[in-house]
């Protein structure tokens, strides 16, 4: 069953102390049950190292602890944040705070992209638990199919009128400069942001493609 996770975090001053840690398999970090005075339970995202019985805050000037949460301009240069406006959730993730000028906040995001968002905008101190994801093998081919991927046929291992890559007598290579999708589109480190999206005037520094 899906849990209801509260990103927005928006109750302010009222301390909610941890209750459980628990796995969620509708993402890959753990998410904590935390308990308000008035009994009032709710999931957060789990922060790395969290411990039971800890107490986690929102507030417009948050105590420099992990998991806590508050408006970027009142958060200490150097800081790493997290759940910010719906980016930065994945298991280990953080963006570092970098700067507070005019107004925006300058976030170096786990892609390496520099990216600026309003100082008002609340994040939450620390990295996000599970940093240990990224290092997870899958035991056999099953467990890829129980959730939800379809086994993958490799372009160079097809007919030559079935991709780009097909054709020719046993292992060849692709035969062009660069790799291609089955339509005939690049493939691999191609830019496919659109041009004119409003949000490009907040992007500082793009990521790398390799």
């Amino acid at each position: 069953m899906y849990r209801l996770v509260d990103f927005r975090r928006d109750v302010f001053d009222r301390p909610a102390k941890v209750i459980a840690i628990e796995y969620d398999p509708n993402r890959s970090a753990n998410i904590a049950l935390v308990q308000y005075e008035d009994k009032k339970k709710s999931y957060f995202l789990a922060p790395d190292k969290l411990k039971l019985g800890s107490y986690l805050t929102t507030s417009l000037k948050p105590e420099l602890k992990s998991g806590n949460r508050g408006p970027l301009k009142n958060i200490l240069v150097g800081t790493n944040v997290y759940n910010i406006r719906g980016a930065i959730r994945s298991a280990g993730a953080y963006g570092i705070l970098q700067a507070l000028e005019n107004g925006y906040a300058q976030i170096k995001m786990p892609s390496k992209e520099v990216r600026l968002f309003s100082d008002r905008e609340l994040a939450t101190i620390g990295q996000i638990s599970n940093p240990e994801h990224m290092n997870k093998k899958l035991r056999k081919a099953g467990q890829s199919r129980w959730r939800g991927i379809r086994p993958g046929v490799r372009g160079s291992a097809m007919a030559a009128g079935d991709h780009p890559h097909g054709g020719g007598e046993g292992r060849q290579p692709i035969g062009l400069k660069h790799p291609k999708t089955p339509w005939g589109k690049p493939a691999l480190g191609v830019k496919t942001r659109k041009v004119k999206k409003w949000s490009n005037k907040m992007i500082v520094t793009r990521r790398n493609f390799k």
